[in-house]
């Protein structure tokens, strides 16, 4: 009933949210006398503040539709390569010779699947995109897929990423954001100890919760104070029937989102204090700041309750990857099977979801891959998502991540498995 009274609720609040939204337009109205006066900049402000407050927020559009390489701008089109009933994979084709695109990397940048949509990660496709040829993985909302696709769990994300792999025969540098780290290390983990030639030429892993047990923060808290149970009985929600998903259980979005807005309360309160006096002080360019940056952050998706459910009790209650417990259908994942993939992990000082330590255990976990193919990086001075968007990323963060990966770029690239992927797409 949660996520029907969510609804319902949204439906009673349409009228008032189509009201605020006229106010909002007629008091800002360069026709109208009032919009000039202080008393009508401030109307107009409340009246914005109630209409976004109570808006649902589709999913975002990258909108990148250009990229500057080699000094030259040239277009970009994004494209579907790979697709299956909860996912996507993106690429972003930039218009240049095909000479060009051969001889650069190809980037899969893994985007989480904890609540946001892929476009969280614009800033760091839009940085990549000069350099190399990118795609994305594009999960799907749950209440958008109907009950008929059956079901998704951690199994079948790790399954999906070796798909992924297979397709580009290995001939790819996989980077995963926070979440997906625990999945793309098991899936590496099981092709290296399985004998999968399609290994990637490197993996990157973000802020990744891969031992929870080092450094933890709120959200490493959270769940060690609950049982699974408590998380199955309490947080998931069937998706109403006007939905395509109508039927299926999911972790709500907006229970997520609700999570993450608690967690910082104080910071976003300011936040919307600062843009009200902004708009009635007429100061466009930080209020379209904030109205971009939320734009993308009250935009949220449904999870399935099995990849929720395993999530919760794998990687942060049962801790299973550290300690040598996670399968992968019903296979041990052993981390020291990895030998042949040279392995970053980046890590963010001031990181408040995933704390600092917790990623770099994937290196040690690792054990029998040689130490040149290793690497860490801590950047300080920054949160969670400073480590994947923002200035620091661009200036401080890519430039390291940039060098490993051309580092390990194979001297001899693999024409016809290029030619064989072109054509696919």
């Amino acid at each position: 009933m949660l996520y029907h009274l969510y609804e319902f609720n949204r439906g009673l609040f349409h009228p008032a949210r189509m009201a605020a939204k006229s106010g909002s337009f007629f008091f800002n109205s360069p026709m109208n006398p009032i919009s000039y006066t202080h008393v009508g900049r401030s109307i107009a402000a409340m009246c914005e503040l109630f209409e976004r407050a109570t808006r649902r927020y589709g999913k975002p559009q990258f909108d990148l539709n250009e990229t500057v390489v080699n000094g030259k701008t040239v277009d970009v089109t994004e494209k579907t390569v790979w697709r299956n009933d909860f996912c996507r994979l993106r690429h972003f084709e930039r218009d240049v010779p095909a000479a060009v695109s051969k001889k650069a990397p190809r980037v899969l940048l893994i985007a989480p699947m904890s609540g946001h949509y892929a476009t969280l990660l614009r800033g760091t496709v839009e940085t990549f995109l000069p350099h190399a040829e990118v795609y994305i993985t594009d999960w799907i909302d749950a209440r958008m897929v109907p009950m008929s696709a059956g079901t998704f769990n951690l199994d079948d994300y790790i399954t999906y990423l070796i798909e992924m792999m297979e397709m580009f025969g290995g001939d790819v540098h996989m980077v995963a954001v926070c979440q997906p780290s625990v999945p793309l290390f098991a899936a590496v983990a099981h092709m290296e100890a399985t004998g999968n030639k399609n290994v990637p030429n490197s993996m990157t892993l973000m802020g990744g919760p891969i031992d929870t047990r080092i450094n933890p923060t709120a959200v490493n808290v959270i769940p060690e104070e609950k049982d699974i149970d408590w998380f199955r009985n309490n947080v998931l929600a069937q998706v109403p029937w006007t939905f395509p998903g109508g039927g299926r259980t999911v972790y709500p979005g907006f229970l997520q989102l609700t999570s993450f807005m608690a967690m910082n309360y104080d910071s976003h309160a300011q936040s919307h204090t600062d843009h009200f006096f902004d708009m009635i002080k007429g100061d466009q360019e930080s209020a379209e700041k904030h109205k971009s940056f939320y734009d993308e952050y009250l935009a949220v998706m449904d999870l399935t309750a099995e990849f929720y459910l395993d999530t919760v009790d794998k990687i942060f209650i049962q801790k299973q990857l550290p300690l040598g417990k996670m399968k992968y259908k019903n296979r041990l994942i052993d981390p020291s099977k990895i030998v042949n993939v040279p392995l970053m992990t980046v890590e963010g000082e001031l990181d408040d979801i995933t704390g600092v330590g917790q990623c770099a255990a994937a290196l040690d976990l690792a054990s029998n891959l040689p130490d040149n193919k290793k690497q860490n990086y801590v950047q300080p001075g920054v949160g969670h998502y400073g480590i994947f968007n923002g200035s620091r990323f661009r200036k401080l963060v890519f430039p390291k991540l940039n060098a490993f990966i051309k580092s390990h770029e194979p001297a001899k690239l693999s024409a016809i498995r290029r030619m064989g992927l072109d054509s696919a797409a």
